[in-house]
């Protein structure tokens, strides 16, 4: 059965169509309001919505930070067309949406903020190709920031990629946000520009 949400979140006033089969039909989850709590996305940022569903986190940032900085991206089609129509009844139709698994149809890259409610397997495979892949797609000093119940894989994961993370528990979640301080493994930095010689003193 489809249905509606309306909420306002961050003093974002926010009408949703749902569906059955998406992540939280029936109201936006708690652990997502946990997450933006912490890390709110900021006029200016390119912000990444890793694994949308209905569209709230990208809908949010869109408001914030303008439609053209924002990239929302699924693996469900469903998912992925219900937030298209979100974004379009939101007021931000010029969000990117893509449909693909993990970060592989997203073409962007250069993120200050990936923000990502992942999902609970007991394999941690999506999350692991989430945390490795994201790294890749921030800025320096660009943040990935993840909402979960049990952290301590999570908090492994992002410190062996990232080289540490900081865990803020809010409302029963954990929400651990990791900054990107160092270029990726096997990438080497480009050598600063030779100068000329200094003419010689008189």
């Amino acid at each position: 059965m489809d249905g509606r949400i309306v909420a306002n979140v961050l003093g974002e006033p926010l009408e949703l169509e749902t569906a059955e089969g998406l992540f939280s039909p029936r109201h936006v989850d708690r652990g997502t309001l946990a997450m933006l709590s912490v890390a709110p996305p900021q006029p200016g940022m390119r912000v990444l919505d890793l694994g949308c569903g209905c569209g709230v986190v990208g809908i949010v940032a869109a408001r914030r930070c303008g439609a053209e900085n924002v990239w929302m991206t699924d693996v469900d089609p469903l998912a992925a067309e219900i937030a298209r129509r979100n974004a379009a009844r939101n007021g931000v139709a010029g969000v990117h949406i893509v449909c693909g698994d993990a970060l592989s149809a997203v073409d962007a890259a250069g993120f200050d903020l990936i923000l990502c409610n992942p999902p609970y397997q007991t394999d941690f495979a999506v999350a692991k190709r989430f945390i490795e892949k994201g790294f890749n797609r921030l800025r320096i000093g660009g943040s990935m920031v993840l909402v979960v119940k049990r952290a301590a894989w999570y908090r492994n994961k992002l410190r062996a990629v990232f080289g540490g993370v900081r865990d803020c528990e809010v409302d029963g979640y954990h929400v651990l946000t990791a900054q990107r301080r160092q270029f990726a493994r096997g990438t080497a930095r480009k050598p600063a520009p030779k100068q000329a010689p200094a003419a010689p003193e008189d």
